[in-house]
């Protein structure tokens, strides 16, 4: 019988915290891609009232909790980034409700090619649910300069939540791709353009 032919492609992105990859993921989209950026699909996940926030909120307490109910990410991170027994119940409950968002949505899509934007794409095991995957770089103090912008985290917050995420070069020996985003965003644009050339005409 003959093998039927895939009628979506999906790459994966990721890279380090402030390596830029978001800012490549939207950079790679066009009007024949999805993007799904898991980081929005964990965010939406913490809902007042969803299953995820009534998980969290048992484990961890009232503690974590804004004046509104909703919770506090800051303060959810302070505690679970010096303790790894916490972010790895953390990381059950929220992971296990992204990666059945990120499977129905590739499901429901009817792309020709789906953009995952993720973070934690191999510590996960998300790599298993992508074609390609290409992995941003940048220099380490690029890194956390950027996450402190972003972010508002202190210096050492951010190292971290460096010291639980997979090597840069690790990553990098994954990669079919590799972005080098440690210039001018021009130079980052052309190295997207040849990529989804090389991407889009697979």
């Amino acid at each position: 019988m003959p093998k039927q032919k895939k009628t979506k492609l999906v790459l994966g992105i990721t890279g380090g915290i402030g390596s830029g990859k978001s800012t490549v993921a939207r950079m790679l989209k066009t009007r024949d891609s999805l993007l799904i950026d898991a980081d929005r699909l964990a965010h939406d996940s913490f809902k007042i009232g969803s299953p995820v926030y009534k998980k969290v909120v048992a484990y961890f307490g009232e503690r974590i909790l804004k004046a509104d109910k909703r919770i506090d990410r800051s303060k959810l991170g302070r505690i679970v980034f010096i303790n790894k027994a916490a972010l790895a119940k953390l990381n059950d409950i929220v992971h296990h409700a992204v990666i059945a968002d990120i499977r129905r949505l590739i499901k429901a899509s009817d792309k020709k090619f789906i953009i995952l934007d993720a973070a934690l794409i191999i510590e996960t095991g998300l790599a298993g649910m992508v074609d390609k995957l290409l992995v941003v770089k940048a220099d380490r103090e690029q890194q956390i300069i950027r996450s402190q912008k972003r972010l508002g985290l202190e210096r050492e917050e951010i190292l971290q939540r460096m010291e639980y995420q997979i090597s840069q070069a690790a990553k990098l020996r994954l990669a079919d791709f590799i972005i080098d985003n440690r210039g001018l965003i021009s130079e980052t644009r052309k190295q997207v353009s040849e990529i989804r050339r090389m991407v889009w005409k697979s």
